[in-house]
Protein backbone atom coordinates (compact mmCIF):
# COMPACT_ATOMS: atom_id res chain seq x y z
CA UNK A 1 0.00 0.00 0.00
CA UNK A 2 0.95 3.74 -1.11
CA UNK A 3 0.42 6.82 0.41
CA UNK A 4 -0.44 9.57 -2.29
CA UNK A 5 -1.75 13.14 -2.64
CA UNK A 6 -4.97 13.39 -3.89
CA UNK A 7 -4.33 15.79 -6.25
CA UNK A 8 -2.01 12.83 -7.93
CA UNK A 9 -5.39 11.18 -9.19
CA UNK A 10 -7.82 13.75 -9.34
CA UNK A 11 -8.86 17.62 -10.29
CA UNK A 12 -11.35 19.78 -8.25
CA UNK A 13 -13.39 23.03 -8.34
CA UNK A 14 -14.63 24.70 -5.22
CA UNK A 15 -16.90 27.87 -3.96
CA UNK A 16 -18.86 28.84 -1.05
CA UNK A 17 -22.11 29.89 0.03
CA UNK A 18 -22.54 31.94 2.94
CA UNK A 19 -20.94 29.66 5.81
CA UNK A 20 -21.23 26.57 3.11
CA UNK A 21 -18.18 25.09 1.12
CA UNK A 22 -18.46 23.13 -1.64
CA UNK A 23 -15.66 21.04 -3.26
CA UNK A 24 -16.12 18.55 -6.08
CA UNK A 25 -13.09 16.20 -7.01
CA UNK A 26 -12.89 14.54 -9.93
CA UNK A 27 -11.05 11.65 -11.17
CA UNK A 28 -8.25 12.23 -13.54
CA UNK A 29 -9.13 8.80 -15.65
CA UNK A 30 -12.23 6.53 -15.09
CA UNK A 31 -10.19 4.07 -13.16
CA UNK A 32 -9.63 6.42 -10.30
CA UNK A 33 -13.01 7.01 -9.65
CA UNK A 34 -13.63 3.99 -7.06
CA UNK A 35 -10.26 4.97 -5.85
CA UNK A 36 -11.57 8.11 -4.73
CA UNK A 37 -15.03 6.96 -3.65
CA UNK A 38 -12.99 4.60 -1.26
CA UNK A 39 -10.37 7.35 0.00
CA UNK A 40 -12.43 10.17 0.13
CA UNK A 41 -15.12 9.58 2.53
CA UNK A 42 -16.95 12.60 4.58
CA UNK A 43 -15.73 10.65 7.40
CA UNK A 44 -12.14 10.96 6.07
CA UNK A 45 -13.01 14.52 5.45
CA UNK A 46 -14.27 15.44 8.62
CA UNK A 47 -11.12 13.98 10.31
CA UNK A 48 -9.06 15.65 7.91
CA UNK A 49 -10.51 19.38 8.48
CA UNK A 50 -10.90 18.83 12.60
CA UNK A 51 -12.49 21.82 14.03
CA UNK A 52 -12.40 23.63 10.74
CA UNK A 53 -15.64 22.12 9.32
CA UNK A 54 -18.61 22.40 12.47
CA UNK A 55 -21.32 20.76 10.40
CA UNK A 56 -22.10 17.88 8.52
CA UNK A 57 -20.53 16.92 5.48
CA UNK A 58 -22.67 15.30 2.39
CA UNK A 59 -20.78 13.54 -0.64
CA UNK A 60 -22.88 13.15 -3.58
CA UNK A 61 -21.72 11.20 -6.05
CA UNK A 62 -21.50 12.18 -9.74
CA UNK A 63 -20.43 8.93 -11.87
CA UNK A 64 -21.38 10.62 -15.23
CA UNK A 65 -18.84 12.93 -14.80
CA UNK A 66 -16.20 10.67 -12.37
CA UNK A 67 -16.60 12.72 -10.02
CA UNK A 68 -17.94 13.64 -6.04
CA UNK A 69 -19.57 17.05 -4.95
CA UNK A 70 -18.73 17.60 -1.08
CA UNK A 71 -21.18 20.03 0.91
CA UNK A 72 -19.76 21.41 4.30
CA UNK A 73 -21.93 22.91 6.74
CA UNK A 74 -20.59 26.01 8.94
CA UNK A 75 -17.18 25.61 7.04
CA UNK A 76 -16.51 29.33 6.71
CA UNK A 77 -16.42 30.63 9.98
CA UNK A 78 -19.81 32.48 8.96
CA UNK A 79 -19.01 33.19 5.71
CA UNK A 80 -16.98 35.61 4.04
CA UNK A 81 -18.33 38.92 5.73
CA UNK A 82 -18.97 36.86 9.58
CA UNK A 83 -15.11 35.76 9.46
CA UNK A 84 -12.26 36.63 11.23
CA UNK A 85 -9.92 34.10 8.65
CA UNK A 86 -7.62 35.12 6.40
CA UNK A 87 -9.04 33.62 3.77
CA UNK A 88 -12.59 32.57 4.61
CA UNK A 89 -14.55 31.45 0.90
CA UNK A 90 -14.47 27.99 -0.49
CA UNK A 91 -11.93 28.87 -3.36
CA UNK A 92 -8.94 27.85 -0.49
CA UNK A 93 -11.16 24.16 0.62
CA UNK A 94 -10.47 22.56 -2.48
CA UNK A 95 -7.01 23.34 -2.56
CA UNK A 96 -6.82 21.66 0.71
CA UNK A 97 -8.68 18.76 -0.27
CA UNK A 98 -6.47 18.02 -3.15
CA UNK A 99 -3.77 18.14 0.15
CA UNK A 100 -4.82 15.26 1.65
CA UNK A 101 -3.14 12.24 1.64
CA UNK A 102 -4.90 8.91 0.64
CA UNK A 103 -4.17 5.15 0.26
CA UNK A 104 -3.94 3.26 -3.17
CA UNK A 105 -2.94 -0.45 -3.65
CA UNK A 106 0.30 -1.50 -5.61
CA UNK A 107 -1.16 -2.01 -9.01
CA UNK A 108 -4.20 0.72 -8.66
CA UNK A 109 -2.54 3.36 -10.40
CA UNK A 110 -1.03 1.67 -13.62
Amino acid sequence: MAEIYLNDIAHGRSGDKGDTSNVCVFARKPQYYKIIEREVTPERLKAYFGDMVKGEITRYPVPSLGGFNFVMQHALGGGATMSLRLDSLGKSMGSAVMRMKIHVEEGELE
